[in-house]
């Protein structure tokens, strides 16, 4: 499911992971204020403890919980022993949107996209340098609405060094293989420091820099800061419907502030006033 350009405002900006085998805390993870849950099979599960997370999010949707439509499963990746059954689970339980590790080829997402019901849609990780020389495949799949990038595991297996400019490339290549497919803007990845909010902004910043719109959150704490960190100023705001409302009734370019006004920056105005939101995006 592909949302058009226009449409890409009404997608999620937080996407707040919380680990499969916690039900307890699914309730509290959908009253964060995040825009999407993750309920997670991957990485916050032990091996161990695979199984009994599969039944923990089955049992939870059986339930007839009300909220399914802002809920994410993360499965383990194609080559594990855990991902036959997983998709058997997210099939039987009617469940619509998998974010999908370590994906490398567009196949992959063909297999996943298959256990979903018609309106179901996968969100991939790029995580790995064979995921990002595929990037432009795997984003031109069927079912995929965006993509997501896995900046840790990226990191290790390119062995970076920690320096945030390792992550540039990567995240301007997402970003430009997800607008020539028409996707939304990509989800950048976790910010692992939980206790210092200028670090998780710094990582909004580059990311936001390179062309994502969105972010994964692995503490509900995290959700708020990002928010209002993606939020337009009072003073954009000001300035886009300024450039908005003048460019009704002016022909070709004109002046605002002393500055030219052309059709990029009208788009830049309208894309302002699009971020300008206070409810809760549904997809």
């Amino acid at each position: 499911m592909r949302p058009a350009a226009n449409d890409a405002a009404s997608l999620p900006r937080t996407y707040l992971f919380v680990p499969g085998n916690r039900p307890d805390r699914f309730g509290k993870a959908l009253a964060s204020g995040a825009d999407a849950v993750i309920l997670d099979l991957e990485d916050a599960v032990a091996p161990q403890d695979k199984a009994a997370a599969r039944e923990a999010i089955a049992a939870w949707c059986e339930a007839g919980q009300r909220d399914l439509d802002c809920i994410v499963v993360r499965i383990n990746d194609e080559a594990t022993e855990w991902f036959a059954d997983d998709l058997n689970m997210i099939h039987a339980a009617g469940l619509r949107a998998v974010m999908l590790p370590k994906v490398e080829l567009a196949s992959q997402v063909a297999r996943v996209a298959s256990a979903l019901p018609k309106s179901g849609f996968v969100i991939p990780i790029i995580e790995s340098a064979r995921g990002l020389l595929n990037v432009d495949a795997i984003a031109a799949a069927e079912d995929v609405q965006r993509l997501a990038f896995g900046t840790l595991d990226y990191a290790a297996d390119l062995d970076l060094s920690g320096d945030s400019r390792g992550l540039l490339y990567p995240a301007c290549r997402m970003a430009l293989a997800s607008r020539a497919a028409g996707l939304a803007s990509p989800v950048a990845g976790v910010t692992a420091d939980l206790g210092n909010e200028d670090i998780l902004v710094a990582d909004l910043a580059l990311a936001r820099a390179c062309g994502f719109g969105a972010k994964l959150c692995i503490h509900p704490n995290q959700v708020g800061a990002i928010h209002r960190a993606l939020a337009p100023t009072a003073a954009e705001l000001d300035w886009a419907r300024r450039v908005v409302a003048a460019a009704e009734t002016e022909t070709g370019a004109f002046q605002i502030d002393g500055k030219m006004v052309d059709r990029p920056v009208i788009l830049k105005a309208r894309a302002i006033l699009g971020r300008a939101r206070d409810d809760a995006p549904a997809y």
